[in-house]
């Protein structure tokens, strides 16, 4: 093992044990709405308990088992996550959020727009595109390819924020407290600007 690599497993795996150990505490002791955010890196949002890769891996079952127990999440979280991982992983990802899923229970997903009609947005978030984060993006989706990752993992689905095949854009009311999305029509604030920054934003509902 390197120096580098021993270095990180004392500096890091301590605070990571931690980190999870107190993650579960609480979802073992919690009485109300069980709401979890998916990648979270550093948001934190009031009722929400967020996750990231070292303590909830999407991909493994196992990792949900560990984290989870024999509780079951009201809802799940996810902004600018599935763009990072291909589409078959998708459907693993969402089928093990499913299995740990309460009856009527939530998945919202918030993605980049492949329907978006401005090309400069399109140019910015497509896999390999120069904006941030793009050189790791897997797909674009569109509100059909999304709904359809929803079905084949055995949700209904509910569209909230969508660009359409002819760049129409539609919105349907939602509220934030049921997950909040930054990048969205009603709290980017780039959504008004010439680029017109928006996400496909879906919900799959378990029933």
């Amino acid at each position: 093992m390197s120096l580098r690599k021993v270095i990180r497993s004392i500096v890091y795996k301590p605070k990571n044990i931690l980190e999870l150990i107190q993650l579960k505490a609480k979802i073992k002791n919690s009485t109300g709405k069980l709401q979890i955010i998916i990648g979270a890196h550093t948001t934190d949002y009031k009722d929400w308990l967020p996750t990231n890769i070292e303590n909830l891996n999407l991909l493994e079952i196992d990792s949900f088992d560990n984290l989870f127990g024999d509780k079951k999440a009201d809802r799940f979280l996810a902004e600018h996550v599935f763009e990072h991982i291909s589409y078959d992983d998708a459907i693993i990802a969402l089928k093990n959020c499913n299995k740990y899923l309460k009856k009527g229970g939530v998945v919202r997903i918030a993605v980049p727009d492949g329907f978006h009609p401005n090309p400069d947005y399109i140019n910015m978030v497509k896999p390999g595109g120069h904006g941030e984060g793009a050189h790791d993006h897997k797909l674009l989706y569109d509100y059909k390819t999304l709904s359809k990752a929803f079905e084949e993992s055995g949700y209904r689905v509910n569209l909230l924020e969508y660009y359409d095949e002819n760049g129409q854009f539609h919105f349907n009311e939602w509220d934030s407290k049921d997950g909040h999305v930054i990048r969205s029509k009603r709290y980017d604030k780039r959504f008004n600007e010439p680029l017109g920054y928006s996400s496909l934003i879906v919900e799959g509902i378990k029933d």
